[in-house]
């Protein structure tokens, strides 16, 4: 086994010995399962490029060096086929898609396999650390390798076989990859949507582009980031955008639209067919975050003397993107919802049976104004597979569907994470993701050591010595945990506690036993500065004060944390009606500033008066 890496940069000679130049790519055919390298680049006199067969003329080569069957007079220079890649210009350092995990990579270095003594055929792609040291140099995999021995650990090789690579670049749109190969086209529009959101900016465009309209709008649906989906759609002209808007369900087609300004928003909509833009219209026509919204227009009914074969037939005729069917709903002579029949009862039924007869009278509706997520919970709770929207004069308007339940569900699950101070997990291996976490966990302690300098600075200024400043910011690491302990304390009453309950605690209740937590907080902090002041004598007097003005400070600043809290809670009260995000980790920063603000100032002050 050889590796690109271990060839790049190494010299090439001729059949006499006279070096003609070093290699600088590798040239494959990638119409292959493990593709041959067909073709030898290197830089001449001069660094010109030159271009030859690998087959005709390479003799032998290995990790230092490749010669050549003939003199340098005897060569002649080929070029690049439709049908080969240069895979350090094209494929190496670049995003491709790994098809068999279904992620986004980048490709650190290139695993070649000799299979006689000339032919070189590449294997894979190295996406790990291993291929990022190597190709720096391989003294430092090896060290590395050595180093992680020692301790007992292993750095695997990370490669992904040619026959799963999908390269996204698109100037390699009409390369074969592999004869075997599986592509962006054989995915699930979720797969899909997930490797877009994952590649770089610049990229996403060009693999979106490649998707036909049925694809298209069906990782359109799958997008999480709604901005994302919207910029994509933007970036496309109008008439595709319409046509995709067409195949998408009419509530992911609404969504979308939403997202987009007014005037591109009329222009697509207007392009589309009449049937597709009045479904549209009306869903936009409700609020957001209501189950009008979210409802799809799409569903199986029929009058309540229909039999079970004029179901069959009903469902027999639906086109194969019509939303999928569960149940088959009845309408009374009025048009008003009567009951709904599921498709097991119609499967088991004889064709003559009447429908009305076999269905479920006792309805579990929702209005379209009704909140998204109590919609949610209600399907999770009955264990439907779909709820019927149902306007005020009982005439059925659409459906909300199980997995439109689970999108709402999973958003505010995301949300309420967000508010507690939690983030959803990073992608495997990301360090810097560790690093955000690392900070968010022990925020507090980088705000204790910037509090210390600061007041260490000032208190030296006014004359302090550096023990007593030191002795004074003994106390702020709990100033600032009980401040972040407040914020805990207010998102978890906000999660738990709904103000449009009558069982929900009122807001003066809240603020009272707010201010009486940090009453009693605050006096325990009182009482440790109160012992220790009573315990100064004899030398340790300095010692004893400067801790004493250290909890009396924090007594403060902690008392003040829980004061706030009513603020907090009406903030993010106020936030959850206009439907915005909040961060209950920004909120933890503000209140830990906050007291550590009225730490140092109380400290500074008692040393300005005493």
């Amino acid at each position: 086994m050889i590796y690109l890496s271990q060839l790049m940069g190494n010299p090439v000679y001729a059949a006499d010995g006279e070096k003609i130049g070093s290699v600088s790519d590798l040239g494959i055919a990638t119409g292959e399962v493990f593709p041959r390298v067909t073709s030898l680049a290197f830089k001449g006199p001069g660094r010109t490029p030159f271009m030859i067969s690998w087959r005709k003329y390479v003799d032998t080569y290995d990790e230092n060096e490749i010669r050549l069957k003939v003199p340098a007079t005897e060569i002649r220079f080929s070029y690049l086929q439709p049908d080969e890649v240069l895979i350090a210009r094209d494929i190496l350092n670049k995003q491709i898609v790994d098809t068999r995990g279904m992620r986004v990579v980048r490709v650190n270095d290139l695993k070649l396999s000799d299979t006689n003594s000339t032919q070189l055929r590449l294997l894979g792609a190295e996406v790990g650390a291993r291929g990022i040291l190597r190709s720096l140099h391989p003294a430092l995999e090896r060290g590395a390798l050595k180093l992680a021995r020692t301790f007992g650990k292993a750095i695997p090789e990370r490669i992904i076989a040619w026959s799963y690579m999908d390269l996204v670049e698109r100037d390699l749109s009409n390369v074969k990859l592999s004869v075997s190969h599986k592509t962006l086209d054989d995915m699930h529009p979720a797969d899909i949507a997930d490797i877009i959101e994952r590649l770089d900016p610049r990229l996403r465009g060009q693999v979106f582009a490649q998707l036909d309209d049925e694809q298209r709008a069906g990782a359109m649906a799958e997008f999480d980031d709604d901005a994302m989906a919207a910029e994509l759609m933007g970036n496309m002209n109008e008439t595709e955008a319409s046509r995709m808007l067409s195949e998408m369900d009419p509530d992911d087609a609404a969504e979308l639209v939403s997202e987009l300004d007014y005037d591109k928003a009329e222009k697509l909509l207007r392009l589309m067919g009449v049937k597709e833009q009045r479904a549209i219209r009306q869903l936009l026509g409700y609020r957001e975050d209501t189950a009008g919204r979210i409802m799809t227009s799409e569903f199986a009914a029929l009058s309540e003397d229909a039999t079970v074969g004029d179901a069959v037939e009903l469902l027999r005729s639906l086109d194969e993107d019509f939303e999928t069917v569960r149940y088959v709903y009845l309408a009374d002579e009025d048009n008003k919802l009567s009951g709904v029949v599921t498709l097991n009862r119609i499967i088991v039924s004889e064709p003559e049976t009447k429908l009305v007869d076999v269905c479920t009278d006792e309805l579990v509706t929702a209005s379209p104004e009704e909140d998204q997520e109590d919609v949610a919970e209600k399907i999770a709770k009955y264990n439907l597979l779909a709820m019927p929207v149902v306007a005020d004069d009982g005439h059925m308007l659409g459906i909300v569907t199980v997995d439109d339940a689970l999108d709402v569900l999973e958003e505010e699950h995301a949300e309420d994470l967000q508010i507690a101070g939690g983030a959803p997990a990073d992608d495997e291996g990301s360090h810097a993701g560790d690093l955000v976490w690392l900070l968010r966990r022990n925020a507090w302690f980088f705000l204790w050591i910037v509090g210390t300098g600061l007041v260490t600075v000032l208190l030296r200024q006014l004359g302090s010595d550096l023990e007593s400043a030191l002795l004074a910011c003994a106390a702020l690491p709990a100033a600032l945990v009980l401040a972040d302990d407040s914020i805990s304390y207010v998102t978890n009453f906000f999660l738990q506690n709904d103000p449009d309950d009558d069982d929900s605690p009122s807001m003066l209740g809240f603020t009272v036993k707010s201010v009486g937590i940090g009453v009693v907080l605050a006096a325990l902090a009182v009482l440790a500065a109160l012992a220790l002041a009573s315990s100064a004598h004899g030398d340790v007097s300095g010692v004893v004060d400067a801790l004493t003005c250290g909890f009396g400070a924090a007594s403060v600043s902690i008392l003040l944390s829980f004061v706030l809290c009513p603020i907090y809670l009406v903030y993010l009260r106020r936030r959850d009606e206009k439907n915005e995000d909040a961060s209950g980790f920004a909120l933890s920063m503000t209140a830990m500033a906050v007291a550590l603000v009225v730490f140092v100032a109380l400290v500074v002050v008692r040393r300005v008066i005493f």
